[in-house]
């Protein structure tokens, strides 16, 4: 595991937390595949019934960390952590609970649309600029928002990149409860604590008649996912991420 992941067990909760508070918690291709390998790991753990997301305070996640991009972007490497991670994501077959507090932005944001309950504090605000940076929505979340917010809050948000607080992104439907900071990792512990203490065979029959089947989920993560890839060899992202980097540095 890399040390800007961190697993904690909490009785049948497995934690998985985003810890790289110097970079807001932008997320390396290690990253990807130390949570999708918890993912993965605690599906099959009996032990566990509940994974919840966290990340440190003021930053749930700033994205993906744009110098990997820009490494994929200029052919240096072609990694599959991230599309690993979303899959795992997708796929997963116990109840995922997150507490975002503070920026979410990408990944940050539509990590959340898989999770069956997701508290954010009031600081909170969830973009996604995919298209200001040449690039195209990931982790289904072009088939997940329109169902879910209806299509011009999804334009808004997936296209336009606006930003959503946190009480806007409640009354959409992104997330379940707006906490105070203080708050917000004990009423995440609590509800996670209560979905691991229900019987586990019919929660789980319950919450796969909610959700459907992740097949056509992850079939949409893989059309984006193609997407994705070609734009990020494109001149227009490459000049999108190079202009962003540079504005980071100056």
């Amino acid at each position: 595991m890399t040390e800007h992941v961190l697993i904690e067990r909490r009785g049948a909760v497995q934690v998985i937390r985003m810890n790289r508070p110097e970079k807001k918690n932008a997320i390396t291709s290690a990253m990807y595949a130390a949570m999708a390998r918890a993912l993965t790991d605690g599906d099959a753990d009996p032990g566990v019934h509940c994974h919840v997301f966290l990340g440190v305070p003021g930053a749930f996640s700033a994205g993906n960390d744009l110098a990997d991009f820009l490494a994929v972007a200029t052919g240096g490497e072609n990694s599959t952590d991230v599309w690993d991670f979303l899959i795992a994501l997708a796929s997963a077959a116990k109840p995922i609970i997150s507490g975002v507090d503070g920026i979410a932005v990408g990944i940050g944001t539509t990590l959340n649309l898989h999770c069956d309950l997701t508290f954010a504090t009031s600081r909170t605000v969830f973009r996604t600029p995919f298209v200001d940076l040449g690039l195209v929505p990931e982790a289904g979340s072009s088939l997940l928002v329109p169902k879910l917010m209806g299509r011009q809050r999804a334009f808004a948000l997936l296209c336009l990149g606006e930003g959503f607080s946190a009480t806007m992104a409640k009354d959409a439907g992104l997330i379940y409860e707006v906490v105070d900071e203080a708050d917000l990792e004990a009423k995440v512990f609590a509800a996670a604590e209560q979905v691991a203490a229900k019987p586990v065979q019919a929660l789980k029959i319950s919450r796969d008649l909610l959700r459907g089947s992740p097949e056509e989920i992850v079939n949409r993560i893989r059309e984006e996912g193609a997407h994705f890839r070609e734009r990020l060899t494109s001149e227009e992202a490459h000049a999108a991420l190079t202009a962003f980097m540079s504005r980071k540095k100056a």
